[in-house]
């Protein structure tokens, strides 16, 4: 009996030998602080427990007069909107006169299990607000919202509208009882019997690894993120710029918080698994969180292409706000693409800067 593929196991050993000497090789040739990430000039203008504010260097004489915070997920690092210099939604937001602040979540400790959504929303993301208000002198500034921080800025704008002049939300979920998406049926989108024991986990575990989210992740997409990819890699050992972009993306994809037990617990129960959100029986510090409360201008951006947080999910949106000024615009790419899309990048900068001033 023979085998279609015929594998020498001495070839194979010399192979993989060559790749990784190939590997090693090149990883050595690059300096110490070749990797940089997250460069974009900025300043730390709040601290709070574990949570920073940064506000961006303008980069020009006047900025556009409503300032725009960005409330990224609590699973990665921020730094993602700032990778590198070419691809930058915030150098392109700057460029564009925007005077940009970012939330930084910082990295849960142990004693953080018991932070709850309503301490991020009603507690860190409003006091970031007041300070920014305070600093402009201004009853309201424009809120962008990513992913999981696209969620929490829709909760705090649903509640606290006076507050926000423009909202944006990016790949963020909306309707969690769309299964297109393995995390979706994995976490228990329609009251899936094999969704998992949330509350276990938590009781058990307290705050919830970062390394157990990331194998999560990764396993939505098992050849493509864990095979392909690293094959992939022996074709730009050679190029030290695509190496670096290969390696930046690794650290931003490894470098994964913890998540703080407590508001794991309720976002997994509250949204995934009974998608209270759309439904209108979502509650934070007693008060609901009703999306119809949304009357500012709405932008809504999502990845036609997104495994994490699928399309349908987003586009809900339209159905539960209030305002009658809604924009939705799609991009061909994935959740990641979002970011690293050099044609991406040309594009939403200037779409972003443009929407807003246009409602200034």
């Amino acid at each position: 009996m023979s085998f279609p593929i015929q594998i020498r196991l001495t070839e194979a050993a010399r192979e993989v030998a060559e790749l990784m000497y190939k590997a090693t090789e090149s990883l050595s040739r690059l300096r110490e602080g070749q990797l940089q990430i997250g460069t974009a000039p900025k300043e730390a203008v709040y601290t709070e427990d574990n949570v920073v504010l940064y506000r961006y260097t303008p980069q020009v004489e006047q900025p556009f007069r409503f300032p725009l915070l960005i409330s990224y997920a609590l699973v990665n690092r921020p730094y993602m909107v700032d990778l590198q210099e070419d691809r930058s939604l915030v150098r392109g937001l700057l460029a564009h006169g925007i005077d940009v602040y970012l939330i930084d979540w910082g990295y849960p400790q142990r004693g953080d299990r018991w932070l709850t959504i309503d301490d991020h929303v009603n507690g860190y993301i409003n006091n970031c607000v007041d300070v920014i208000r305070k600093r402009h002198g201004l009853d309201q500034i424009n809120l962008l919202g990513i992913c999981q921080g696209g969620t929490f800025s829709l909760c705090y704008t649903a509640l606290h509208p006076d507050k926000i002049k423009n909202l944006i939300a990016m790949v963020a979920p909306v309707d969690f009882n769309v299964c297109d998406g393995l995390l979706n049926v994995w976490s228990g989108c329609s009251y899936e019997p094999q969704s998992m024991d949330v509350d276990l986990m938590v009781d058990a575990l307290g705050n919830v690894p970062g390394d157990f989210m990331n194998f999560g992740f990764l396993m939505l997409k098992p050849f493509q993120l864990n095979v392909e990819k690293y094959i992939g890699l022996a074709d730009v050992l050679d190029d030290e710029a695509k190496l670096i972009n290969f390696l930046r993306m690794e650290k931003w994809i490894f470098d994964s918080p913890d998540q703080a037990g407590e508001t794991f617990r309720q976002f997994i129960r509250d949204f995934f698994q009974n998608n209270k959100l759309v439904k209108g029986e979502f509650e934070l510090g007693g008060r609901r969180v009703s999306l119809g409360k949304i009357t500012m201008p709405v932008l809504n951006l999502y990845a036609e292409q997104d495994h994490l947080v699928p399309p349908a999910s987003s586009m809900a949106l339209a159905q539960y706000v209030g305002t009658k000024d809604y924009t939705a615009l799609s991009f061909p790419v994935g959740h990641i693409g979002m970011y690293v899309s050099g044609k991406v990048q040309r594009d939403l900068p200037p779409t972003i800067a443009g929407w807003l001033k246009a409602r200034g």
